[in-house]
């Protein structure tokens, strides 16, 4: 008799968010830099709008924080995804692979840990590379007035 031999599965489709090493838990994004783009909260709906524009620290050529480690002191109102708030970030994208894993779904043939590159994101538009400008490029007052040029 000839033994088969089986793939071993994924991290991502056998443990949950909270039994991740931080190294998986970083791998799992994917770079599209959608958590970092400004947004309106509306008090009376509680409808979250988004702008065309992302945290002066991202640098949008490459989708990466330029002071990922020392984001969250340095930016007031950087959220920290973590497992335990996933659930919150209702305005996380549907493609994010922290909302799929905590919904009980699985990563998209896209993405870099699926197709080993960042190549078939990119193709596909995916990430805010070229969509977007930083807050460092826009002034404080005109933020809303590019909010309302987004949604037009």
């Amino acid at each position: 008799m000839i033994a088969e031999k089986s793939e071993e599965l994924p991290f991502w489709r056998t443990k949950k968010l909270d039994a991740m090493t931080d190294k998986e838990w970083e791998s799992l994004c994917d770079g599209c830099a959608q958590c970092c783009r400004i947004r309106y909260r509306d008090d009376a709906s509680g409808a979250v709008s988004e702008t065309p524009v992302v945290c002066g620290l991202l640098d949008t050529s490459t989708c990466r924080c330029t002071h990922y480690e020392d984001r969250l002191r340095l930016v007031e109102d950087c959220i920290e995804i973590t497992p335990e708030n996933i659930g919150e970030l209702t305005w996380l994208p549907d493609t994010c692979a922290y909302r799929l894993i905590a919904e009980g779904r699985d990563l998209y043939d896209w993405h870099p840990l699926v197709a080993g590159n960042r190549q078939e994101m990119d193709k596909l538009g995916i990430s805010v590379k070229g969509k977007v400008l930083s807050e460092r490029d826009v002034h404080p007052e005109d933020l809303e007035v590019q909010l309302v040029k987004w949604i037009k």
